[in-house]
């Protein structure tokens, strides 16, 4: 089993590195990519991609040594950056659904909230939040970081008092950007539905039908992927603290893994530009096709230009 997990992972390194470096390739060779959204799915590749390079590496060892062999002093830099990445990955992940909510539900004020200096300081908080919940375990105040023995791996330890930050950790990291998740994008298909019953006397109803389906499987798409990767390994760290079921860790760490290389399909190739740059940097073009689609909401307050806003939005491919 963990000879197989081994293989696996060094698979998943490969084919995360490869994807989330494109993106990020992508997003900085064309200029029309440099939206608000592809920021955040800047920060979320770049976490990913340092997450595949130096964290998965040392997993593959684990797993085909069964323990840890790489000293102390990686045995601390390597779970801190593993959860610190994770967190990152997971709260870029939250801030792309608010920032799609914000886009739909309130255009007329999308440009005072997301202005590239602002953007620039919520990203800085994301990555200061996810890597700042770290310190209290590395000053050993908050459980400790140390060799785990009973799962044969680097994590976190309980201190001299009991206390460990793990069970915390994995809630909050779950717990707290599903809630924001499942709020943004019901309320993104509440809102498209209430614009859909406007505009139904310019559309006929089997077009009605296939735009809400599209909008119902994108929300679909982004919920469950999230799911599938994360709760997994939350209900097992906190329903096994004591590793009565070594396959259930192992699956749910893969899962985590999974996610470093899903996101950039999730999150980036459902949209048709994306696909045109990647293949675009693939052949080393210098000059884009890409649609000249703004992706920014028109400069209106009314309810009438954002009614119009959605309807051009939902019949073209869906952007996560």
């Amino acid at each position: 089993m963990l000879t197989a997990a081994g293989v696996l992972t060094i698979m998943i390194m490969v084919v995360g590195v490869l994807g989330n470096l494109l993106t990020i390739v992508a997003l900085l060779r064309h200029s029309k990519l440099r939206t608000v959204a592809a920021a955040f799915i800047a920060s979320l590749c770049i976490s990913d991609l340092l997450f595949c390079f130096l964290v998965l590496p040392f997993s593959a060892s684990q797993f085909f040594h069964g323990t840890w062999i790489h000293g102390d002093v990686l045995c601390i830099m390597i779970p801190t950056l593993r959860y610190g990445s994770v967190g990152v990955s997971l709260m870029s992940v939250a801030s792309i659904s608010v920032n799609r909510y914000i886009l739909i539900a309130w255009p007329h004020m999308y440009q005072q909230i997301y202005t590239k200096l602002k953007v620039a300081l919520y990203i800085g908080l994301i990555w200061a939040f996810s890597y700042g919940l770290q310190v209290p375990t590395l000053l050993g105040k908050w459980g400790v970081y140390g060799m785990d023995e009973r799962l044969g791996t680097c994590s976190i330890k309980k201190d001299e008092h009991g206390r460990s930050s793990k069970t915390a950790l994995f809630i909050i990291g779950f717990a707290l950007p599903c809630v924001i998740i499942v709020i943004c994008y019901a309320k993104i298909y509440w809102v498209v539905r209430k614009s859909h019953k406007r505009l139904q006397q310019h559309n006929t109803g089997n077009k009605y039908k296939r735009s809400e389906m599209k909008i119902t499987k994108m929300v679909l798409v982004i919920f469950v992927c999230f799911v599938v990767c994360y709760l997994p390994i939350t209900v097992v760290k906190i329903f096994d603290t004591e590793v009565n079921h070594a396959t259930l860790h192992v699956v749910g760490y893969l899962l985590i893994y999974l996610s470093s290389c899903v996101n950039p399909v999730v999150y980036v190739t459902m949209n048709r530009q994306y696909r045109v740059a990647y293949l675009d940097t693939l052949r080393c073009r210098y000059n884009s096709n890409l649609d000249s689609q703004q992706t920014q909401p028109p400069q209106s307050k009314t309810n009438n230009m954002s009614v119009t806003y959605l309807k051009n939005m939902v019949n073209q491919s869906p952007k996560v």
